[in-house]
Formats: C-alpha cells, sequence, structure tokens
C-alpha cells in the first residue's frame, strides 16, 4: 500500500550548510580539488567517520569565492524517497532556481513517480548557470531506491548541475563507468586522511580563527616530538586528532600523553564505540571484538577466532564501508587502524577478560599449522602460553635471529612475519617449566648485554635437560652451544665453536640455509671469546671470517657489530687506517640498513675515539667517546664499557689530568667495566699502570701490573716502562727484549719498544744511540700519525728531539696539529638521511616522505632519529636549522 506523504513541515536544518566548527585547520589541497571536482557532473567524498568529509564540503560551500547556489541536504536514515526527494525540491526554491518554482512535491512517502523524476531532470535542464547539489550521509538512506533515482536524475539533468555525494562507503552507482568516461571525481579516505602539517595545525589550535586556538583559547603549539607520535596514533585521522587535541589541552603532561597509546585510545574510545562497532549488526560486532586482538588478520584466522565461514565477504564489506578495517594491498590480509584496534582490545577486555588470552593461543595453532613460526610465538606470547612460545622458538632456531639482531623484522608480503625480540619474552615468568623457557630467558639476559645473567639461565636450562631423560634434538644443542660460546667469560672459545660447527653440521640443510646468521653468529663469539682471552690478533682473523660471512638484510645488524668490532681491534693494535676504514663502514651498513640507535653497536664509535686519540686530536675524540657513551651496548656490555673506560683515562691523561684518569680507573664498576677475562684485566691493568707513571708513581704501576694476568706484549711494555722508571734497568731490558721475541707485537708495542731502548739509552749516557732509537720510532710510527706512545712517554723524549739537527722534520709531525682531524662520521648523514632531512625541511610529514621515497614510515621514523642523534637534536624544526647552518641543506 501507497504511504501518502506526511504533511509535517520540512525541517530547515536538514536544508542548511553545516556551521564550521571552531579551530578549523584550513586545507587548500582539498579545498582546491573539490573546486576542481564540481566543474564536473559528480564529486564522491567517502571516508570513515569523522575524517572530515562533511567539515570539509561545508567549509568549502561557506567561502566560494564565486556566487554559484549550492542545495545542501542533510539524509537521514528515515528519510525515504518521497521525503528525500521533498527536501530536494525545497532546496531548490529556497535557493532561487527559477525553474522550480513550477515543481510540485512528491506525493508518496515510500517511492516517487517516473514521471516525477523526469520533471525533475527537465527542471534542472533548463538551469542556465552551475548548480551544486551536496547529499551528505547517503550512506544512510536505505536501499537502493534514492541512488537509482539519483542516477538517473544526474544521467538526464543536464550540464548545470554538479553533484557532491558524501557517504561513508561507495554508492551503488556505476562508477567504473563514471570513471572509464572521466565523469567522477573522488575525494577518497586517504585523501581526508590529515598531513603531519596540517596534524600541527590542528593540534595547535587551528588556522581558521586568526591563530586564537579553537578548542578553549590560546593554546601553545605542541612540539614535534609531539606532533610526531599523536600523528602516528591517529594516522591523520581527523576525528582522532581534534579529540586528542582536547585532551592534550587538559593534560598537565602532553609530551607523556602523545607517548602513550593507552591515552590516545581513551580519548576518541567513545567515538568509536558509537560511531563505528554500534553501527554494525552484531554478528559483525562479534568479528571485530575477536580478531581486534591481531595485528592484521586473515579471513581464515578470523573464521577459526569466530566459528564462522563467511569472514573474507565480512571482512571485505566492512573495509568498503569504512569501518576503520583496510586490506592490504595484494593480499588477503587486512589491518585495523591502531587506535580502532586498541578500542576493540580494551571493550573485550571489559566485557570477557577471559576471552583474549584464548584467542591469542587459538591464533598460535593456527600460524603454527602454516608454518608461520615468527607468528606463532608471538600470538602464543600475547596469550600467555610461555611454554608453547618457548618451545617453537627453540625449536625452530629463532634463538639465532634474536641474538644476531635481526628481529623483528616487521610486516611482509603475505602477511605479518615479525621475528622474535626479547621483548617478546619480556613478561615471561622465570618459574615457566621446561628447558625451552630457560634457553629462551638466557637469549634474552645476553640480548641485554647481561653474559652472567645468561650463564645462570644455561645452568638451569641443562639441568631440566638432563632431567627430562631424553637427548635433547639437534636445533635444542645448538642454541645451547651457540650460547655458550657467546657467553664465555674467558677461555675455551676456539673448543666451544669447533663444538658450534658440529652441531650446525647435524641441522637439516634447508633448516640451516633458514638462518643464515648461524655462522657470522659463530665466528662472532669466538672472536669476542678470543679478545676476552688476551688473543686480539686471533680475534681480528675471526671477525675478518665474519663480516665475509654476513650476506643479506638478515645479517645486517651483525655485520655492523663485526666490522665495529674489528675495527677497535684494528685501532688497539696501531692499524689506524684500516680501523677508520672498517669503523665507517660498519656505520655505513647501520645507516644504510636503518639500524635504530637502541640496536646500534658503539664499537666503531670506539674505534674512531682511538683513532683520534692515538693521533692527537682530543676534542674529535671526545666527541666521539660522548656519543658511545649514549649507546646501550656501551653502557651494559662489560667488554666494551672496558674500553670506552680505557679510552676515558687516556683522554684524561692526554689533557695532562693523571689524577681524574686514575679516579675513574679506581672504580671500574661504576661504568659498567669488569674484568671479563685475560684480555680485559690486562687492558684495566696497563691504563691504570699508564695513569700511575704519569703521576710519578712506579711503584704502583708495578703492583698493579704484577697483579695483572699474563697478556699480550703490551702487558710487557708497561711493565718494561715502569720498572726503567722505577731504575731498574736491567729488568727492564729483559722485558723488553722478551716483548720484541714475543709472537706479532702489534706496531704500537714497536714503537713503544723503540722509545723504551731509546730511554733506556739515554738514561746509560749514550744519547747519540737514544736519538737513533728514536728516530727508528718514528719512523715506524709516522704512516700512521700515532702520536700518542711520543706524547705519552714524558718530557725526555722532546729534550731528545731538540738534538735531532737535520733530522729534526723527524719529529715535526708529532707535535704538529693534526692535518687532516678524524672525522666525526656520527655527525655525517647518510645519502639517504640527508634526502629525508630534505623533505622534513619541505613540511612533509612522515608519511607524506615515506610515500615519497618508496620506504615504510617506520624506516623514515629510523632515518629521523638517526639524524637528531647526529645532529644532537631532538626535533624535526632544529633538525632542520642546524642541517642549514652547517650548510648541508
Amino acid at each position: 500500500m501507497t504511504v501518502p506523504l506526511s504533511e509535517d513541515p520540512l525541517l530547515a536544518a536538514k536544508l542548511a550548510v553545516p556551521v564550521r566548527a571552531p579551530g578549523l585547520v584550513r586545507r587548500p589541497r582539498l579545498m582546491q580539488r573539490l573546486t576542481v571536482g564540481t566543474r564536473g557532473p559528480l564529486t564522491l567524498i567517502t571516508g570513515g567517520a569523522g575524517f572530515g568529509k562533511t567539515a570539509l564540503a561545508s567549509s568549502w560551500a561557506l567561502s566560494r569565492p564565486d556566487r554559484t547556489p549550492v542545495v545542501w541536504l542533510t539524509a537521514e536514515a528515515d528519510d525515504t524517497p518521497g521525503v528525500f526527494w521533498a527536501y530536494v525540491v525545497e532546496g531548490l526554491r529556497r535557493h532561487g532556481v527559477p525553474a522550480a518554482t513550477g515543481l510540485k512535491q512528491p506525493v508518496h512517502a515510500d517511492d516517487v513517480a517516473r514521471s516525477f523524476l523526469i520533471r525533475l531532470a527537465s527542471t534542472l535542464e533548463q538551469v542556465p548557470d552551475p548548480l551544486v547539489m551536496v547529499v551528505d550521509g547517503l550512506d544512510k538512506l536505505p536501499g537502493r531506491g534514492v541512488h537509482d533515482e539519483l542516477r538517473f536524475v544526474m544521467e538526464h539533468a543536464g550540464p548545470a548541475l554538479r553533484l557532491v555525494l558524501i557517504s561513508r562507503e561507495d554508492p551503488p552507482l556505476p562508477l567504473h563507468r563514471y570513471r572509464a568516461d572521466g565523469r567522477v571525481h573522488e575525494i577518497r579516505e586517504h585523501d581526508l586522511a590529515f598531513t603531519r602539517h596540517e596534524a600541527a595545525l590542528l593540534l595547535g589550535g587551528g588556522a581558521g580563527d586568526g591563530g586564537r586556538g579553537g578548542h578553549g583559547g590560546p593554546r601553545q603549539a605542541p612540539d614535534d616530538d609531539v606532533v610526531d607520535l599523536l600523528f602516528g596514533h591517529t594516522e591523520g585521522w581527523a576525528a582522532g586528532l581534534r579529540l586528542c587535541a582536547l585532551a592534550l589541552a587538559r593534560s598537565g603532561d602532553p609530551a607523556g600523553f602523545a607517548r602513550s597509546l593507552t591515552a590516545s585510545e581513551q580519548a576518541v574510545s567513545d567515538y568509536l564505540l558509537t560511531e563505528v562497532l554500534a553501527t554494525q549488526p552484531e554478528p559483525l560486532r562479534d568479528l571485530l571484538l575477536r580478531t581486534g586482538v591481531l595485528n592484521l588478520v586473515h579471513p581464515d584466522l578470523a573464521d577459526a577466532l569466530t566459528g564462522r565461514n563467511d569472514s573474507e565477504g565480512a571482512l571485505r564489506d566492512l573495509a568498503r564501508s569504512h569501518a576503520f578495517v583496510e586490506p592490504l594491498a595484494g593480499t588477503r590480509w587486512y589491518r585495523f587502524h591502531p587506535l580502532f584496534a586498541e578500542v576493540l582490545r580494551t571493550h573485550l577486555r571489559s566485557r570477557q577478560p577471559e576471552l583474549e588470552p584464548r584467542l591469542h593461543r587459538r591464533a598460535a595453532r593456527w600460524y603454527a599449522g602454516r608454518g608461520r613460526t615468527a607468528e606463532a610465538v608471538a600470538e602464543a606470547a600475547a596469550g600467555g602460553d610461555w611454554a608453547f612460545a618457548a618451545a617453537r622458538t627453540v625449536q625452530h632456531l629463532m634463538v639465532v635471529p634474536l641474538l644476531a639482531g635481526s628481529g623483528p623484522a616487521g610486516p611482509l608480503r603475505g602477511g605479518p612475519a615479525g621475528l622474535p625480540c626479547a621483548d617478546t619474552f619480556a613478561r615471561m615468568p622465570a618459574d615457566t617449566p621446561g628447558a625451552a623457557p630457560a634457553l629462551v630467558a638466557a637469549g634474552c639476559r645476553l640480548v641485554h648485554h647481561d653474559a652472567a645473567g645468561c650463564r645462570s639461565w644455561l645452568v638451569r636450562a641443562e639441568r631440566r635437560l638432563a632431567r627430562a631423560g631424553r637427548p635433547p634434538d639437534p636445533a635444542t644443542r645448538l642454541t645451547v652451544a651457540l650460547l655458550r660460546l657467546l657467553a664465555a667469560p674467558h677461555g675455551g672459545g676456539d673448543t666451544q665453536a669447533r663444538r658450534v660447527a658440529v652441531l650446525m653440521a647435524e641441522l637439516p640443510p634447508e633448516q640451516l640455509a633458514r638462518h643464515p646468521e648461524t655462522e657470522p653468529l659463530r665466528l662472532y663469539g669466538l672472536a669476542c671469546a678470543r679478545l676476552r682471552a688476551g688473543d686480539p690478533q686471533a680475534a681480528r682473523d675471526a671477525l675478518e671470517q665474519a663480516v665475509r660471512a654476513c650476506s643479506g638484510d638478515t645479517t645486517a645488524v651483525l655485520r655492523h657489530r663485526c666490522l665495529g668490532r674489528l675495527a677497535l681491534a684494528d685501532a688497539a693494535a696501531g692499524a689506524l687506517t684500516r680501523a677508520q676504514e672498517h669503523a665507517t663502514a660498519s656505520l655505513r651498513v647501520a645507516d644504510e640498513h636503518g639500524i635504530p640507535l637502541d640496536h646500534r653497536c658503539g664499537a666503531a664509535g670506539l674505534a674512531l675515539a682511538t683513532v683520534a686519540l692515538e693521533r692527537g686530536d682530543l676534542v674529535t675524540a671526545a666527541a666521539h667517546l660522548e656519543r658511545c657513551e649514549q649507546l646501550p651496548d656501551v653502557r651494559r656490555d662489560a667488554d666494551l664499557a672496558t674500553e670506552c673506560l680505557v679510552r676515558r683515562a687516556h683522554l684524561e691523561l692526554a689533557r695532562g689530568r693523571w689524577q681524574a684518569a686514575l679516579d675513574l680507573l679506581d672504580e671500574p664498576a661504576r661504568a659498567g667495566a669488569t674484568a671479563t677475562g685475560t684480555g680485559t684485566a690486562v687492558r684495566l691493568a696497563e691504563a691504570h699502570a699508564t695513569a700511575a707513571l704519569a703521576h710519578g708513581d712506579p711503584g704502583t704501576a708495578l703492583l698493579v701490573l704484577e697483579d695483572a694476568p699474563d697478556g699480550p706484549p703490551s702487558r710487557a711494555v708497561v711493565l718494561a716502562r715502569a720498572h726503567l722508571a722505577a731504575g731498574h734497568g736491567a729488568r727492564a731490558l729483559r722485558l723488553i727484549a722478551d716483548a720484541e721475541d714475543a709472537a706479532a707485537p702489534t706496531l704500537t708495542d714497536r714503537v713503544r719498544l723503540e722509545l723504551l731502548r731509546a730511554h733506556h739509552a739515554l738514561l746509560d749516557g749514550d744519547e747519540a744511540g737514544a736519538r737513533d732509537r728514536l728516530v727508528q720510532a718514528l719512523d715506524r710510527a709516522r704512516p700512521e700519525l700515532l702520536r700518542r706512545p711520543f706524547t705519552e712517554a714524558g718530557p725526555w723524549v722532546r729534550h731528545l728531539a731538540a738534538g735531532l739537527d737535520g733530522r729534526s722534520a723527524a719529529y715535526a709531525w708529532v707535535t704538529a696539529a693534526p692535518a687532516e682531524p678524524v672525522p666525526l662520521v656520527v655527525d655525517e648523514l647518510s645519502p639517504r638521511e640527508r634526502e629525508v632531512l630534505g623533505h622534513v625541511a619541505r613540511m612533509l610529514s612522515t608519511e607524506e616522505v615515506a610515500a615519497e621515497l618508496g620506504l615504510s614510515v617506520n624506516t623514515v621514523k629510523t632515518h629521523l632519529r638517526g639524524i637528531y642523534h647526529k645532529l644532537g637534536v631532538s626535533r624535526r624544526r632544529d633538525a632542520v636549522e642546524r642541517a642549514r647552518e652547517l650548510h648541508m641543506l
């Protein structure tokens, strides 16, 4: 039965252009696009709730410079076709469209006669000038009736009608044909998303109100880091940014608010629950809540979590309706907007707190059944199934990439593929039973540079394996051996490395091929063990092999570490040019692969500090040391902490501050430096003795050195110097001879030995012989510009050099200022970092920079952190200004 149209009056508010909200950000790029679109027959604005569709169109309508009439209609869910078209006719009349005065209103509420549509199209065809008609909320209209009628009117109304449709989803119109004919201009969700620049304006109070601030009065613009964090959380979602801006204005800690995803989620929770989740039918709400616990969801995985068999269509519909669900291009995977995902998780926890861990565990089994071990581990950990997560990690040799720093790798094509990292197991209880959890805990301790903690967990793991009553599988045995090698305090490194090689041969080749980090990790562990044992030359050989064994992106972090350690070993041996080359290569790998600062190794920086120290460039050495001390491994790794402490003491001595050097060395534990083996114990003893000799206290130097274990020739060199200073010339000569006969003394050792013979000859009255020895030492040192042995030896060197006569030029390079200071490589931006900074200087957002350069957003953020670190700044604006000062831009 046909229902007659109600005689209720028409509401003026449905025909009024919405007023512009205070604090509205002017968006010229979109206003221009809308202007261009309204030159054609159809403009379609689509996007999810709160993406600023209505705000854009209303702002455009209220600020147009021309006089083109704009008929605005806000559609509602209870608008029948008759009601809808009645408002259209009334809108035309109110805007004085001449031909509309004779047009009669529809008669029936539930449909309109074909003759009415024909008369309307004919009326619009007579309009001489352009007429814009905006229909806001088109998706709220039920059925296809109005859409089909709109299509008829648009296609028959003539060129004057310019239709603007605003909807949360694509309307059922032949858009494919309109696109092919060039008859539709589309502004879609990704276009509506705020750029970083626009987000900064909105968070700062808007730019449409003269800078007064649109959220309660004037407000100071937030720091760049706050903008970056909130822009990242919201991904440019307009309503999310506005709600966060309101919450930010009330917050006493803007930076803390911005860092917390939970705080951002709380700010938008009510909006998303009401405007997105509550608008879905119950089955879809259930699907969203169950799959929202995941970062990414596959239709088959959604079926497993929900018990339904039609998730693919449901996810497709959610994505089509812009319900904060989007497909990953070229795959069957979907992702949720991060804030929406957080809202879904919080809502699920409040309603069914016991369900979330069960869903994670079910997802873990689904991934495991499809051979996706990394994802299975992550989901099992999220669900608190630590035994399953640890067992999979060990059985599939995932401890290897964990130790090599290969994960988390981030999403890959076809689904998520982040490798387990130490954070994955941060919440694992210490009393989790089984050998696998103990092995994973040992690996995590090693990742945090806690070798002693690693060894403690290894003991527990081996006890549990012994109690199991069955031999462990090859992957477990290899994991144990690798951990033993990498955590070895001193000695036995070669034996343990050989055992690792034997166990590697027992693994199936295809399993070993999946982990190319294994061999370079074995060689790296061998090198570190040799360094602790006081065999630097053998350690350098192992590091060179490790560098050659590193190939591909999965070994980038390990290659960075190996090159840095190799550079440090080169520098200690006096091979300064090679040390600089290896250190530079190490830093280049870190830059090219975007290794985050908290994953970088400080060895390369320590090597460059050593080069600068040995060449007498104290300013550069201090700068390198300051940067190294900010890196986690230099603070926590006992070996690197010791090396840093020794360099810091050398720097103080070079500045003439022997007491400061002694103060540093008296309590090495305060700097995290401990003697983890013969090598580190000797390094500390040599530094302490050198400081004592600078103070003129050979007795203390002798005591310190005699308590130290036997080590490389360098210990004998410093001991000989102490005996010579104490007046024990004969004992000094015997030590000098022993050191000269030792296997492969370093260049630094050979130079110091020549200087000791020169000093002994001078004390013995043989000044000519002393000068000859000095010249030999100078000749040895000059190719590497090795200055420190001469400046540290004492005033007798300068006295002796003054009498070189015709050979005086041989000493001039020692006292001259370094002609080419060791470059602050950490301050040099990589080509990619320069590109990123150039785009930042154009006020592009992180997302826009990523799109311009074809990088992921996370990679761009990593480059930005590296830029901040290198330029010594903490904000985008400061980085750009600093780069301009240095003529980098």
